[in-house]
């Protein structure tokens, strides 16, 4: 049975200050086109890390070829299965968020946005991932395999 995949902390926290941003200007931006297309991308970001991996993100991409050759080498990794639970949960959270906007439902809209945005706030500020702490408590809820 092979390792989990393996991440660095650092780029979740970078992803998590880009997801930040996008979501900041999401609730700030008057014009509701922009809004959905702001939010649209951030879907598509959160889409690809579940889909396709951490490592596929646009954001994962920009840390790899952008900050990560400034910074150095991890000197920890971490398992990246919590973050990417975390990603769908954001996932969650924005595809709601979007289907409210285009629905006309914007109040909605916003809140989802801006507990989004909570998540990703505390992530990249002091690395409080909620996303990857619900996948642990899940697992330590879900029954024992034999």
């Amino acid at each position: 049975m092979s390792s989990p995949a393996q991440v660095d902390p650092r780029g979740l926290r970078v992803a998590a200050g880009l997801t930040s941003v996008v979501l900041a200007l999401v609730l700030v931006v008057p014009s509701e086109a922009v809004r959905t297309a702001l939010l649209s991308i951030q879907v598509v970001v959160f889409a690809i890390a579940v889909l396709a991996g951490l490592q596929h993100s646009p954001y994962a991409i920009v840390f790899a070829r952008v900050v990560r050759p400034r910074i150095g080498a991890p000197t920890e990794l971490e398992d990246a299965r919590p973050p990417r639970f975390a990603q769908l949960v954001g996932l969650a959270f924005t595809t709601v968020a979007l289907v409210l906007l285009l629905t006309g439902a914007t109040t909605g809209a916003l809140v989802a946005t801006g507990l989004a945005l909570v998540a990703a706030l505390l992530n990249a500020a002091v690395g409080l991932c909620l996303g990857c702490e619900l996948y642990l408590v899940l697992r330590r809820l879900a029954p024992a395999r034999a």
